[in-house]
């Protein structure tokens, strides 16, 4: 165990392990029980959130970047190591992670109710795996955790989705797969480059960070890192996976994808394209941006004219995420603390809004915003829930989306490598947000119920609100005071800003330039 790790065990296992061990132990558990395997799972996620709650707290923002570290080897011979740590970007994913794990399982309760024993089973080894890729320092290690969430998240599609699954399914697998695999290619370049140049074999990243890795090198390291992560943000044109996957998942799914697994695309820009390829990053930023303000606009207007009314859902995640994309690689601390600030509050506003069309669909069986109309006046506990999301994800001041979307223009405005063209282009995906939210609102909850079946629809139970209320608070919260979730990427912000820009020389005054007149040139000369 490393010295900069307060606790005396090794915390970021127990959190990343805890939900494997649950899934075992739920797999022995008795397959007729099906109210106990839902209790027990309920319960296991909830104890993994609570797990989680000593690192928010321990967690030291003056610190050193990498905290609560653990490394062991693990394969030595080829320099494979099992080593964890956590920094603010990593704090606030794993928090995030933990909440919706819970606020997952919880929402399946009456939702699933065919091989129960093992739909649980799969939604805490993703959980695991999730949790992995966010703590793994060594990129070996990172890379078995990004394989092996691939394999429950396609199960729970294929097995427990709508009708086109298996198509959603593989198409999920297969885009992902070929992503991964370019980055495997470009994670052993790194490992090889670093062999030559100190003659040790490693896949820790703190070690690889400590070189500079050749030009050339870096551009084709960049582009095999680009389209794996890419796939998995997704960033327009490697978008199209992810309707059919969406739309396809169950409830849980949805908020599991959208909440999380679409933030590791991000993580891995920040994380590994910045800091170890700096100068391919910098060649990169105009055409990333390009691709990225594309996506805000494309998603938005794709969004605009949907009649499902989760399809619409999930194209808004292809712009909001286009505005992730946008703080990032304005590289500017501002624009990547935004950046990285919206991937949080993408997570809980569109994570609630499919729990919200979860909600309707478990009643109702049906998507499509024709068949609503109305609602508010049968439920009105959902319209407010319901409006509540659909702000946060618009960027209503006050509301979480706000303070993201205001840093990543800014950072974006003020941006020497981006400027205000990208800025004032991706307004416009605000613009449309609002407009597709509102819409969708209108369409849903006002009006005349034509449906007649829809004057029988019950209101949000008591579970319904445990699962939506702790998103809305989070939501109002962030937009409110957002410090805390600021100050921990202070730290993991300016390594990251060193390592594109060079040390840091903003706190050194420069040496006044002075003038000297004529006469006294030549006295200054002697001098």
């Amino acid at each position: 165990m490393l010295e900069n790790n307060p606790f005396n065990f090794n915390i970021l296992s127990l959190v990343v392990w805890w939900p494997a061990v649950g899934a075992f132990a739920i797999l022995f558990m008795n397959k007729t029980k099906d109210a106990q395997i839902k209790w027990a799972a309920n319960i296991i996620t909830f104890v993994g959130f609570l797990l989680s709650l000593p690192l928010w707290f321990a967690f030291d923002n003056n610190g050193p970047q990498f905290q609560f570290q653990e490394r062991y080897d693990w394969i030595p011979s080829i320099g494979v190591s099992y080593h964890f740590g956590m920094d603010g970007i990593s704090l606030l994913l794993v928090m995030m992670t933990t909440l919706l794990g819970f606020i997952a399982v919880l929402s399946s309760w009456n939702a699933i109710t065919d091989r129960v024993k093992q739909y649980y089973a799969f939604l805490l080894f993703l959980q695991t795996g999730m949790l992995g890729v966010f703590v793994a320092l060594d990129f070996f290690l990172f890379y078995v955790f990004w394989e092996v969430m691939l394999v429950p998240m396609y199960f729970l599609i294929g097995i427990w989705g709508g009708p086109r699954k298996l198509y959603a399914a593989i198409k999920f697998f297969l885009y992902t797969l070929v992503g991964s695999v370019l980055m495997l290619l470009g994670i052993i370049a790194l490992y090889f480059e670093h062999f030559n140049q100190t003659g040790v074999y490693t896949f820790d990243l703190l070690q690889l960070w400590s070189i500079d890795y050749p030009a050339g090198l870096q551009f084709w390291v960049f582009l095999g890192f680009f389209v794996g992560f890419a796939i998995k943000v997704p960033m327009f044109p490697f978008h199209t996976w992810l309707p059919d996957a969406h739309v396809e998942a169950p409830t849980a799914g949805s908020v599991i994808l959208a909440g999380v697994l679409l933030k590791m695309g991000t993580y891995g820009f920040v994380r590994f394209s910045l800091p170890l390829l700096p100068d391919a990053t910098k060649d990169a930023v105009w055409w990333v941006l390009t691709l990225a303000v594309i996506g805000i606009i494309y998603g938005a207007l794709v969004a605009l004219v949907q009649s499902d009314w989760k399809k619409l859902v999930a194209y808004s995640s292809v712009s909001h995420l286009g505005f992730v994309m946008l703080g990032v690689f304005a590289l500017t601390e501002l624009g990547l603390q935004g950046g990285i600030l919206q991937m949080i509050n993408h997570g809980l506003s569109t994570g609630g809004l499919f729990l919200v069309v979860g909600i309707m669909y478990e009643q109702t069986h049906t998507r499509k915003i024709a068949d609503y109309g109305g609602i508010a006046k049968v439920v009105p506990k959902f319209g407010v829930l319901f409006l509540l999301v659909a702000l946060a994800s618009m960027g209503l001041p006050l509301l979480n989306g706000f303070i993201g979307e205001f840093m990543i223009l800014q950072g974006t405005f003020a941006s020497d490598y981006a400027g205000w063209v990208y800025a004032a282009f991706a307004v416009s995906g605000i613009v449309l947000g609002a407009a597709y939210l509102l819409w969708l609102y209108q369409r849903l909850m006002f009006g005349k119920i034509d449906n007649p079946e829809n004057e029988k629809l019950k209101d949000v139970s008591l579970r319904e609100q445990a699962t939506m209320w702790p998103i809305v608070a989070l939501c109002i919260f962030i937009g409110v005071y957002p410090r805390p979730f600021l100050e921990p990427l202070r730290v993991p912000v300016e390594a990251i800003m060193e390592r594109i820009e060079g040390p840091r020389t903003a706190g050194v005054p420069a040496e006044p330039v002075v003038e000297l007149e004529a006469d006294n040139q030549e006295e200054a000369v002697a001098n």
